[in-house]
């Protein structure tokens, strides 16, 4: 069922979902036993799963079951049967990030909804548009979206859009974070983060730490609560207000469910003219759940020192009388819940009539929303002694038990004295509930088709039609962030093709670059932001018609939102997909290529058997450059100093004293967290030549003229003059080439 609002409760276990129902949730999101971006919460297995999507649905709600990870080629191959028994059920929505997931069940359960994942990072109306082109049913915006930027989102495109309204804030955009999985292999893209953001840090500059002591979490947001702006986000076009916490307990997920439940109905009554937040309900949110305090997200600010929980990445202090204060009223509230919501069920309101005569069969009818259902009984009696009265029969009707049912109102009709045995009155009251329990459950039952099955992976020897590259030489893409560094490149004649990032191109002076690259016979394609929210589509607005004449080779895209501005904007361009338009299986590839995609970047996270599985001969290596680890609308200059719009490079430094190189990128408004070590596949000649990628691309940040250099002739000499693998000189990683991500 559609809700025109809805309020939409986490479960991570069955026993959540008990408590969201009860509580007033109008839907609910939980992960099964795969594929899910919660992999440690209590998912409830096959039957589980199948008897919470009917007790959802007995209860009027909806249940929305969370497919939202990357999946590799060999997981592909069971998604059908593992949706199979859900769709089945009536399951009524699932929530995917994979556009390889996203194709597949458009095209085998037609009548599924989808929801596009906020780990989709959609930032505008050009990527919601895209979506719903594609079947989306509807969109979760990225949390980082002020209220202007999601209404102009519904303003444009008629698509649902969800929101996070409460609950805790990634420092990252979602879908951007490789922190966890280079720390320890444990993707966020796989549910499985590690929190690393949740740990200490400094941040140096010019030589000196920053900031003040003691306010060491400079990664670590509050969490969100938006229940005093409950109004703006609803008068921004959001349609489903989606709490977070599918890892906490049951008890938190009813506390929460059950103020927001209490604000939305008053708001929905009266408007948002009387709309006011009792402190003592605002002070149970905080009870229940925060970290240092809360904060309203990004609604109403981009970013700011206030967001961020400096010196409190938990919600308990550590020590002293005030952290006792606090989980003493911690566990009062949650026992105070328990009680409400999860010590019995919620009762759905009936109606029943019970007509009995001496002359005919007597009748109980029971119904609830759309549903009714009629049992028949044996005629009445004539009493030997003394006759029921209506209160009689009543009184033993209305014992409806452990039933989910509860009569608002029973009409009895009797015709004169007469009597009717108990034990007959309980089998019609049984009967007419278990019947009234399978008519509302079996009503969203689905008979399936058959499952296509997914081809046989069969990665870059399966490819017969292209010849693969001769061992020891490919051909080499650079990227260049300083585009003044371009001599460096043009001097080595095995680099085919230079790819220029718009973060501090000076794009008066494009088309010069481009011509510069022919003269020396190189292809020259432009990289356009890894975020592209308002300012960067302003930016590329006014500069259209330049890219136009400008005589680039092809545009590297890395979100949705520029496919789809690009398209809106005539710029026809060969287009790139880079790493951040994540292809993990075949079937996102053959999706990509869909789309215009004409060359993709294989993933970062896939080891070396994976990618060959995935296949690699249509696709770009990144074999050398500082990852990022993280991009952000979290500003670390703006937290620890203050703005000045100045781009700098300071050095992020964690426990063990790692230096990590942090960017502020103004043009556009954002961070990005590099690793401290850049990738090189300098000494893996042989796996990169078992793979066979088209070509490998180079990616310059934060070197010097003189390193580049370095990097260009090592790689020219392996890669591309016969040279063997050689151990680079400098301090580096392999990435996930060997060990892949969990």
């Amino acid at each position: 069922m559609r809700h025109q609002t809805e309020l939409l409760a986490p479960a991570g276990s069955f026993e959540s979902l008990r408590a969201a129902v009860n509580a007033g949730a109008d839907a609910v999101y939980i992960g099964g036993t795969r594929f899910g971006a919660r992999a440690y919460a209590e998912n409830p297995d096959e039957k589980g799963l199948c008897e919470a999507i009917e007790f959802a649905h007995l209860h009027g709600c909806d249940l929305y079951m969370t497919v939202n990870t990357l999946l590799k080629d060999s997981e592909m191959e069971e998604l059908g049967a593992y949706l199979k028994p859900y769709y089945e059920s009536g399951l009524d929505a699932v929530i995917v990030q994979d556009m390889g997931v996203f194709s597949y069940i458009r095209e085998n359960f037609p009548d599924l909804d989808i929801h596009a994942s906020t780990q989709m990072t959609v930032l505008g109306a050009e990527g919601a548009e895209f979506l719903k082109k594609q079947g989306a049913a509807r969109v979760v915006t990225a949390r980082e979206l002020s209220l202007q930027e999601i209404r102009r989102i519904h303003d444009t495109v008629d698509v649902e859009i969800e929101s996070f309204i409460h609950g805790a804030l990634c420092y990252c955009y979602s879908g951007q974070c490789l922190m966890s999985s280079m720390f320890g292999g444990r993707s966020g893209n796989r549910g499985r983060c590690a929190q690393p953001c949740r740990l200490p840090y400094q941040l140096k500059g010019d030589g000196k730490l920053l900031g003040k002591k003691g306010e060491e979490y400079i990664l670590s947001p509050k969490d969100m609560c938006t229940i005093e702006i409950l109004p703006e986000i609803l008068e921004a076009g959001v349609c489903s207000l989606k709490i977070e916490g599918r890892m906490k307990r049951p008890e938190y997920t009813a506390g929460v469910v059950r103020v927001y439940r209490k604000y939305l109905d008053h708001y929905l009554e009266y408007g948002g003219d009387k709309y006011r937040v009792d402190p003592k309900d605002y002070g149970e949110l905080q009870a229940l759940y925060n970290r240092g305090g809360f904060s309203r997200g990004y609604y109403q600010v981009h970013n700011g020192r206030d967001m961020i929980s400096l010196t409190r990445p938990s919600h308990f202090e550590e020590k002293g009388k005030k952290a006792m204060q606090e989980k003493q009223r911690y566990e009062a509230l949650l026992q105070e819940i328990r009680k409400e919501y999860l010590d019995r069920d919620k009762k759905e309101t009936i109606e029943g009539s019970f007509r009995i005569s001496l002359d005919g069969p007597s009748e109980l009818a029971v119904r609830y929303r759309d549903a009714e259902v009629r049992v028949e009984g044996e005629p009445g009696q004539v009493p030997k002694n003394q006759p029921m009265t209506e209160a009689d029969i009543r009184k033993q009707l209305m014992k409806t038990g452990d039933t989910p049912f509860i009569f608002g109102k029973l009409a009895i009709q009797m015709d004169g004295d007469i009597f009717c045995p108990n034990g007959q009155l309980n089998r019609m009251r049984r009967e007419a509930l278990e019947k009234l329990t399978e008519q509302c459950t079996a009503g969203t039952h689905r008979a399936s088709g058959d499952i296509r099955k997914l081809l046989t992976c069969n990665g870059a020897d399966g490819d017969t039609d292209k010849k693969a590259q001769k061992p020891g030489h490919f051909p080499l893409r650079v990227q260049l962030e300083r585009a003044e560094y371009l001599p460096e490149v043009l001097d080595f004649l095995e680099v085919q093709a230079v790819y220029l990032t718009s973060e501090k191109l000076d794009f008066e002076r494009l088309p010069e670059y481009v011509n510069v690259c022919h003269r020396a016979e190189k292809e020259c394609l432009l990289v356009l932001p890894a975020i592209f929210r308002t300012p960067a589509r302003r930016w590329f607005e006014e500069r259209t018609e330049l890219i136009k004449q400008a005589g680039l080779d092809g545009l590297v895209l890395k979100n949705l939102e520029e496919l789809e501005f690009v398209k809106n904007q005539g710029l026809e361009l060969p287009l790139i997909g880079d790493h951040n338009l994540y292809s993990w299986n075949q079937e996102a590839g053959t999706f990509w290529k869909k789309q215009g995609i004409t060359r993709e970047t294989l993933p970062l996270e896939l080891n070396d058997r994976e990618l060959k599985e995935r296949g690699a001969r249509d696709a770009e290596l990144i074999a050398y450059g500082y990852l990022p680890l993280m991009t952000t609308a979290g500003c670390l200059h703006r937290t620890v100093e203050r703005c000045d719009q100045k781009e700098t490079v300071r050095m992020l430094i964690d426990r063990y004293k790692k230096e990590f190189p942090a960017v502020n990128y103004c043009r556009y408004c954002y961070n990005v967290i590099y690793n401290s070590e850049p990738l090189s596949l300098l000494n893996n000649k042989e796996e990169v030549e078992r793979l066979a990628p088209e070509a490998l691309r180079l990616c310059f940040t934060l070197e010097s003229r003189k390193e580049i250099r370095r990097i260009l002739k090592d790689y020219t000499e392996v890669f591309c003059g016969g040279a063997p693998c050689r151990r680079p000189e400098y301090s580096y990683t392999k990435g996930h080439l060997k060990r892949g991500v969990q």
